[in-house]
């Protein structure tokens, strides 16, 4: 009976984690539409710093994790060192910049399309680098769930938007894709290793470690020499507080996403949270798809 009531709060607990992150960043996704389309002032300029993003999120989430650990007593004592995070901090800064890299030469679809397979890198760095063993049932997860994103990313692809995957720089957006990928296994095999090595580590110190690095790596990066795109970032930051605003909330999202993240990771493990993210990318269409369809209701309406 009691076995019974701890996998029923472990059933429980996995599916709170899930509406967490399903929730944080289907509506960041959002925001991130809204400041990657959106003209701001009455000069009509666009935000075209996104790469910033991951700076304001990384600061943010820092803050977050770190008031986190403040508030509710949680020493870090046993946990993993934060000097350990470093290799997963570098490929963790790199990845998301190239598979935001490789939307300029594949389409949009194309990129849900290569990157519903992250399942597999994680398992291949896992078994590779670190010797972590999957059972049967996890590989078959993985491949279904891969494929099922796969195919549908496929349906709602046009036979126009295929046709442009033709391009000559295809290849080269579908190499930053891979590498998105390979950057993204080592990360969560990297994450997986500390948590088995610590097992006292908390998903704030997690969250905390990740965000320290990713924080000095992007800061180097984007403010380490004059002409650096954080500068012109801040400066059309405070010509336009509305992004400004956009930009807050959207780290907020990411400070509440990456908490049930690290719950997920140091609960369950990364394959668990990454099957998390890959179908909440199936959501995450659907939901564009809706909201894009109310919005042309509403224009023709207003015509």
């Amino acid at each position: 009976m009691e076995a019974h009531g701890a996998g029923l709060r472990r059933v429980l607990v996995l599916a709170f984690c899930v509406a967490g992150i399903w929730s944080a960043y289907i509506y960041q996704g959002v925001l991130q539409e809204t400041l990657s389309t959106k003209r701001f002032g009455p000069d009509g300029k666009r935000f075209e710093h996104l790469a910033f993003l991951n700076l304001a999120q990384n600061v943010v989430c820092l803050v977050w994790s770190y008031m986190m650990i403040k508030i509710w007593s949680r020493s870090s004592a046993g946990g993993a060192p934060w000097w350990t995070y470093w290799s997963a901090g570098i490929t963790n800064t790199i990845g998301p910049a190239m598979g935001i890299e490789a939307l300029k030469y594949i389409s949009y679809p194309a990129q849900v399309l290569a990157k519903s397979s992250k399942m597999i890198p994680v398992m291949l760095m896992g078994t590779l680098v670190y010797g972590i063993r999957y059972t049967f049932p996890e590989y078959i997860c993985t491949f279904l769930v891969a494929g099922g994103v796969s195919t549908f990313a496929l349906l709602k692809t046009s036979s126009k938007t295929i046709s442009k995957l033709a391009h000559p720089n295809a290849p080269l957006g579908y190499g930053l894709c891979f590498l998105n990928l390979a950057f993204d296994g080592f990360t969560n095999a990297t994450q997986d290793s500390l948590t088995a090595r610590y097992p006292k580590t908390t998903a704030w110190d997690i969250m905390l470690g990740m965000n320290l690095w990713g924080t000095i790596y992007n800061m180097l990066y984007m403010f380490g020499w004059p002409q650096g795109i954080g500068f012109e970032a801040v400066r059309f930051c405070k010509q336009h507080p509305e992004a400004a605003w956009d930009i807050f909330l959207y780290c907020l999202c990411g400070a509440v996403g990456q908490n049930f993240i690290f719950l997920t990771i140091s609960r369950f493990g990364s394959l668990a949270n990454t099957t998390i993210t890959t179908t909440r990318k199936f959501v995450s269409i659907v939901v564009s798809s809706l909201l894009s369809a109310i919005l042309c209701q509403l224009n023709n309406g207003a015509v």
